[in-house]
């Protein structure tokens, strides 16, 4: 129950009673105060003056009786009448001055009945001394009769006098009565207060015992635990639990202190998986990057050699562009002159067609043999040119047009002889009719072919502009690649020194961690969760290897 009182409660409580004792103590002393202010106001203006009243006017009986017997001696004794006459004079103003003091103590209230009385009786036995003894006394000694003042001097003066003087004495007696009283009352109540405070004070001490004791339970005692938490923390060790064992201010700072070091073993527990899988996760990458650096620098190599090896094949590739385009200019030359002898042949097919046809009048124009065979020598000569014209691939052409030429001479020379040799001629005509057909077709086909050639060679001669151009593109690329190979090496050595120190920040990370001690709970959670972590770094580097 007190354990959930708050401070602000508890403050207030022991303030509120101290203030009440304070209150208390104030009310006390203020009531003592004005009781012996009253005591010692009343002991000064009523008391003290009473008292001074009564025996000042007792003195001054006494002074008149004493300067009236002077005056009676200075008489007898014939003294200076001036002198006497002063003694008396004075005599008359003591009368006076009792009669102001005896009026002025009468004129004051009387606190009880008795006191009055007496004081009436006193009056009464003073007027009666003064009638008896003072006023025939004092007219005595004015008319010169010391006789008679000494008369009622020593006959009624003591008596009256006594009498006089017990009732003062008695009003004298009430008036100190009436001071011890006030004193013995001052005494009780300073008593009486003295003991209140010291009572008190006793109650205070205690109070102030119990409200230190309460706040040493209540404030000084959870600060020490909670110093105490502060230094575990301070020191690292978050292994203790932080419990709330009250509602009050106390409580909820215990209370913010667990949420504090709960959050902040959350906090250390997360930094140190963290912490580990960026270790692994560092090391991990430093080793690939290391493995990249070598692949990378090998790949660099192998592109220096691809860049050195596609240089050579574009200079091997514009040479054979340069050939395919020479190439291509001897077929397009090559096309035009079978094109031409294609030509040639045909007329040589028409022209042995019309020899067929003079074989088979050769025997009806034996006469016109000699014109027959000088027109057949000068196709064979123009055959021959022809032939030479259409070069290599003519060569079998001129062989024909050599043999007509041949014939032609022996048909020239031997036209006698035409006439036995007309069947063996026809036979042979027939044959070269046969042979030079074949070689028209040849021919064509030649030509065709050629000009098949032509069009393989200019699509030659294109693609192979094209593919000098396009490996040109792939040198420049494989150059571009090469520089981002050098860049990418570069940029490899970079990341390794990065990872290199990245690894090297999350162990010295670590090491700071590690002075963290967590509870049981908190580090096995911890170590499942870092080997859950770590196994998902590995599969995605393995995977990005």
């Amino acid at each position: 129950m007190y354990k959930n009182i708050t401070i602000r409660t508890s403050l207030t409580l022991v303030l509120g009673l101290l203030g009440a004792l304070l209150v208390l103590v104030s009310v006390l002393g203020l009531q003592a105060l004005s009781s012996s202010n009253d005591s010692l106001s009343r002991m000064a203006t009523e008391d003290t003056p009473a008292l001074a009243e009564l025996k000042g006017s007792s003195e001054q009986i006494l002074r008149t009786r004493l300067s009236m017997a002077t005056y009676a001696s200075y008489v007898s004794l014939g003294a200076d009448p001036d002198e006497s006459d002063k003694v008396l004079k004075r005599g008359t103003q003591y009368i006076a001055t009792s009669d102001a003091l005896w009026k002025d103590y009468l004129n004051r209230p009387k606190e009880d009945a008795h006191e009055a009385e007496v004081a009436k009786t006193t009056d009464e036995k003073r007027k009666a001394f003064f009638d008896k003894v003072i006023t025939p006394a004092l007219n005595a000694l004015k008319q010169g009769d010391v006789a008679g003042f000494h008369q009622i001097q020593a006959r009624v003066a003591p008596a009256a006098y006594n009498a006089l003087d017990t009732g003062i004495r008695e009003l004298q007696d009430i008036q100190i009565a009436r001071q011890k009283a006030r004193y013995e009352a001052a005494q009780q109540r300073y008593n009486l207060m003295r003991i209140a405070l010291a009572a008190t004070l006793i109650v205070a001490l205690g109070l102030a015992l119990w409200g230190r004791a309460m706040l040493a339970r209540a404030v000084l005692r959870p600060i020490r635990e909670v110093i105490s938490h502060f230094e575990r923390i301070a020191a690292g060790d978050l292994s203790q639990r932080v419990e709330q064992r009250t509602n009050n201010e106390m409580g909820q700072l215990f209370g913010a202190l667990g949420r504090m070091r709960d959050g902040l073993a959350s906090t250390v527990g997360t930094v140190r998986e963290s912490t580990e899988a960026i270790h692994a996760s560092a090391r991990e990458i430093a080793d690939g990057n290391a493995d990249l650096s070598q692949r990378t620098e090998s790949q660099a190599s192998s592109l220096e050699q691809t860049a050195a090896s596609m240089e050579e094949l574009t200079a091997v590739v514009k040479q054979n562009a340069e050939n395919a385009r020479a190439a291509s200019q001897l077929a397009v030359t090559a096309s035009d002159t079978a094109s031409r002898g294609g030509e040639v042949v045909q007329e040589v097919v028409t022209t042995m067609h019309d020899i067929a046809e003079a074989s088979q009048k050769v025997t009806d124009i034996l006469t016109v043999i000699d014109g027959i065979a000088f027109q057949t020598n000068i196709l064979a000569l123009n055959a021959a040119v022809e032939a030479a014209r259409a070069g290599e691939q003519g060569r079998g052409f001129a062989v024909v047009a050599g043999e007509v030429r041949t014939l032609a001479q022996r048909s020239a020379s031997a036209a006698k002889e035409i006439k036995g040799l007309i069947e063996a001629s026809g036979s042979r005509v027939e044959t070269g009719t046969r042979l030079v057909e074949r070689a028209g077709a040849t021919m064509v086909e030649v030509v065709q072919s050629v000009r098949r050639v032509t069009d393989i060679m200019g699509e030659i001669s294109a693609a192979s502009v094209e593919q000098s151009s396009g490996i040109e593109q792939v040198n420049r690329a494989v150059t571009q690649m090469d520089e981002m190979t050098q860049q990418n090496a570069a940029l490899v050595e970079e990341a390794s020194a990065a990872a290199a120190a990245l690894e090297a920040q999350a162990a010295r990370l670590r090491e700071s961690v590690a002075l963290f001690r967590l509870s049981s709970h908190e580090a096995v959670s911890a170590a499942a969760t870092i080997d859950s972590g770590n196994a998902t770094p590995s599969g995605s580097l393995a995977l990005a290897a």
